[in-house]
């Protein structure tokens, strides 16, 4: 660490001269938002033609999308998925504009009807837990504190998700139910689960025969660079141990085409989605069959996506780039953090050498700079070592992202010091 081996006095004026750097900063007004993983303006506008595709309320499959009717999607969508998740058609549901819905309704159905034909329901069970891989997704979290799930933080790896706790914890407790996963560019880390792990997810031998396996895949086309992470087939290697009632994956076009007007899916084995769509058949006559229509017109293939995609990330990974190198150049170089370079996704996760991450986030704040609140990437708001900050570069511009470094930087260097001065 930079500050190694420094005198009371040497940090006292290394602190000094920082806080000076910072009071400056604060006299530029800075106003910028890093704090939700939003797409820029520009990445909006590269969906625009998806407004005026052309069609005429019909599908290439003959259904009349202005109708009643066809409760799981229309087979274009069904189809294209497929394509995009190596799964087949009959094995996906699709869904409105939010997968984060889909998983708080399938978590709503299990309370009250169980996860399957004849299975108890999660309200009669004395005490539910949730495993919760962290640093993890905010609103996973908001979702089972919301039920009054007990959470069980397990830690993250290169390689996933900790495999011996999570196969400890599974194996000994009845009352763990579930677990939350973003296998691909994981939220915060970008980490993208390695083989073994999957491997090890689909052989689980759980306590409890409803436990079920929450697979958010929402980055599973979000590439930064050309050598994208790949990982396996969660459902097919579920299949291979007999297990494939114990998976559900969820994905959406959320940022791909327009976050508040996308289509999301929910796969699982055959016997789950029809288990789901009858219960789902009572709560709606069918979600949004137009705009399914429309995306179906607009992406043709998954080849379309993928291209698509790379639009993205021509204004994405520009950003990342930038972050990165400022991190690198100072922060990183001086000892005062450590972070893992994302190969995509939306994030970049940064934990702090010494425990001053509340602090950093305050100091930011303070001057103009809104960052996720620390703590927010574990259950209840407790990061126990109060280190971990998620940075989302992609809604500010370019030009901005110097400001950012800057005070960014100062903050660090300040905790820093007071944490060393006590």
């Amino acid at each position: 660490m930079v500050y190694e081996g420094k005198t009371k006095e040497e940090l006292s004026a290394l602190l000094e001269k920082e806080r000076k750097a910072y009071e400056e900063i604060k006299l530029r007004g800075i106003n910028l938002d890093v704090s939700r993983g939003k797409p820029a303006p520009e990445q909006l506008d590269i969906s625009a033609e998806l407004l005026n595709t052309p069609i005429n309320g019909f599908s290439e499959s003959g259904i009349d999308c202005r109708n009643y009717g066809v409760l799981d999607g229309i087979p274009e969508i069904k189809n294209l998925f497929a394509e995009l998740l190596d799964i087949k058609p009959s094995e996906i549901f699709v869904g409105g504009n939010s997968s984060l819905n889909l998983m708080y309704d399938l978590i709503m159905k299990f309370m009250i009807f169980g996860t399957g034909e004849g299975a108890a329901p999660w309200k009669d069970a004395e005490e539910i837990k949730f495993l919760c891989p962290s640093p993890g997704y905010d609103r996973h979290f908001a979702i089972t504190e919301n039920f009054g799930f007990k959470m069980i933080p397990v830690t993250m790896t290169p390689q996933g998700p900790d495999m011996d706790e999570v196969e400890r914890l599974v194996s000994s407790d009845s009352s763990i139910k579930g677990i939350w996963c973003v296998p691909m560019y994981s939220n915060p880390q970008g980490i993208s689960y390695g083989d073994e792990t999957v491997r090890r997810f689909a052989a689980l031998k759980p306590a409890a025969s409803d436990f079920r396996i929450f697979w958010d895949n929402a980055y599973f086309v979000h590439h930064l660079t050309d050598t994208p992470d790949s990982i396996l087939n969660i459902l097919e290697e579920c299949k291979k141990t007999g297990r494939e009632d114990s998976v559900f994956i969820f994905a959406s076009t959320s940022k791909i085409s327009f976050p508040g007007a996308g289509i999301s899916v929910m796969a699982s084995s055959e016997k789950n989605i029809a288990y789901l769509t009858r219960l789902i058949g009572a709560q709606t006559i069918g979600y949004d069959k137009i705009n399914q229509l429309r995306h179906a017109a607009f992406f043709k293939s998954a080849a379309d996506v993928h291209n698509h995609m790379k639009r993205h990330r021509d204004i994405m990974y520009p950003k990342f780039l930038i972050i990165e190198k400022s991190l690198d150049e100072g922060l990183l170089a001086e000892g005062l953090i450590t972070y893992h370079k994302p190969n995509g996704g939306y994030f970049i996760s940064v934990d702090t050498t010494l425990a001053s991450a509340k602090r950093v986030v305050k100091l930011c704040l303070e001057a103009g700079l809104k960052l996720t609140p620390a703590g927010s990437s574990y259950p209840y708001h407790i990061d126990p070592n109060d280190s971990n900050i998620r940075l989302a570069p992609t809604f500010i511009g370019e030009e901005s992202l110097s400001e950012f470094g800057e005070l960014f930087s100062c903050a660090v260097r300040i905790s820093s010091l007071e944490k060393l001065l006590g």
